[in-house]
């Protein structure tokens, strides 16, 4: 018995279109999931990038759940010095870009690895009905 793995030219990347708004509690950690292509495909490999592109509509206001501080921040590490921690309030980037909030927590889920950072350029989130991914023909994606 052997086992066989698709070579990168077999995998298919499909895009996917994902109303944010119902579901915002449990989004973040089904859309790391469907990036990571987990469990969800048989062509899954695990030394390659073989997840789906997702387009992120309507992202909700606020992603969190429950009753969490409003005043938590989050600390955002420069690459190059990592003893220099910036801190934003979560209220700030709600008000500034709402979007930002999603794409950090799917970032916060994804392996710390070297294919973490590549799964993060197929999220795309935008606030508001219409996106620029209308040519790709994305199919809805019910989570």
């Amino acid at each position: 018995m052997t086992t066989v793995f698709a070579s990168l030219r077999q995998v298919r990347r499909d895009w996917y279109v994902v109303d944010a708004r119902p579901n915002a509690p449990a989004l973040a950690t089904q859309l790391a999931m469907r990036l990571r292509r987990a469990s969800t495909s048989p062509s899954t490999r695990p030394t390659s990038d073989t997840g789906d592109h997702i387009v992120g509509a309507q992202c909700p206001q606020d992603p969190r759940h429950g009753q969490q501080a409003h005043r938590q921040d989050l600390l955002l590490a420069p690459p190059a010095r990592s003893a220099a921690f910036k801190s934003r309030s979560l209220e700030k980037m709600l008000a500034e870009h709402p979007e930002r909030a999603l794409e950090f927590a799917v970032k916060g889920m994804l392996p710390k690895n070297p294919l973490g950072p590549c799964h993060v350029p197929q999220l795309h989130v935008f606030w508001g009905d219409k996106h620029p991914h209308t040519a790709q023909q994305p199919k809805p994606l019910e989570l």
